[in-house]
């Protein structure tokens, strides 16, 4: 009978889900999109015959053509393939650094909203202490003094987003401590890692993700940054970031070399930020 009732509540919840997400035309297109810009710089490096490291002097500066798509650089790479290239380091920067910060702030803030006490006051002063430093300075401090190779951009720049995180963690975790079903979990035995893991965390996990795709955003933004401030990721490695930094000294003479890594981030930020309005939107129990 249990069954019978759940398969019927299932049945029903998928066809309102449907709806909700059909009443997102900005979502749905924001997602395809984000679909085909990670399909492209994911192979498509792999199947253009140029590489976009290797530089032709006799093909410098080039417009558009039907064999350099984009045009080329000021030293003579293709346009096109670097776009590619630089979009897998940006994303890939993007999408772990969100990991590192959604997993600190998830175990920290989430720690603090379940025990509470003495446990949440000493770990909540800590975030409110990073949430009262600018990101990106702090962001600059670490990456000056550790270095800026790959690994640790992409942590910097995650302990650079966890704060916010944890918040969120910490307000939903506290929320759900008290309720019914994790008393019940309690009293059979669960032990506190059990509850939080297999009980708390999937209700957070709607709130998550929705920061969760805003933090990518964030993070492609402060990575671009960091390369066109030359701390970033470095040449010949490329990123949109150290794409906009190359370009800065040829502005006034090929003005579209800064054009095309500033349109890639705006459109990537942008579907990222408009596919978490919408995960938001469809995750709303309210609505």
């Amino acid at each position: 009978m249990i069954d019978v009732a759940s398969a019927g509540t299932a049945r029903g919840t998928r066809p309102r889900i449907l709806r909700k997400i059909l009443r997102q035309p900005l979502g749905i297109a924001a997602f395809a999109l984000l679909v085909v810009l990670v399909a492209s710089v994911t192979i498509g490096p792999e199947l253009l015959p140029h590489s976009p490291s290797r530089a032709n002097a006799r093909a410098i500066l080039q417009a558009p053509s039907a064999l350099h798509w984009l045009g080329t650089d000021e030293l003579g790479r293709d346009v096109f393939a670097r776009i590619l290239a630089g979009g897998r380091v940006s994303m890939a920067v993007g999408l772990f650094a969100m990991l590192v910060g959604l997993g600190l702030g998830l175990s920290v803030g989430g720690t603090a909203g379940y025990f509470g006490g003495r446990v949440e006051g000493v770990l909540m002063r800590l975030v409110d202490a990073f949430m009262a430093i600018p990101a990106f300075f702090l962001i600059l401090v670490i990456v000056t003094s550790f270095g800026n190779a790959p690994f640790t951009i992409i942590v910097t720049v995650g302990i650079g987003f966890w704060a916010q995180m944890a918040r969120v963690a910490h307000a939903e975790f506290k929320r759900f401590r008290t309720h019914e079903f994790i008393e019940a979990s309690r009293a059979l035995g669960g032990s506190h890692l059990r509850v939080m893991v297999r009980h708390i965390l999937p209700q957070v996990m709607p709130q998550a993700t929705v920061l969760a795709t805003l933090g990518v955003g964030w993070a492609i933004l402060t990575e671009a940054a960091l390369s066109y401030l030359g701390l970033g990721i470095q040449p010949p490695l490329a990123s949109w970031g150290n794409m906009l930094q190359n370009a800065q000294g040829y502005i006034w003479r090929e003005p579209i070399l800064a054009v095309w890594p500033g349109l890639f981030i705006a459109l990537t930020v942008l579907a990222f930020n408009l596919l978490g309005n919408a995960l938001r939107d469809v995750l709303d129990p309210r609505s």
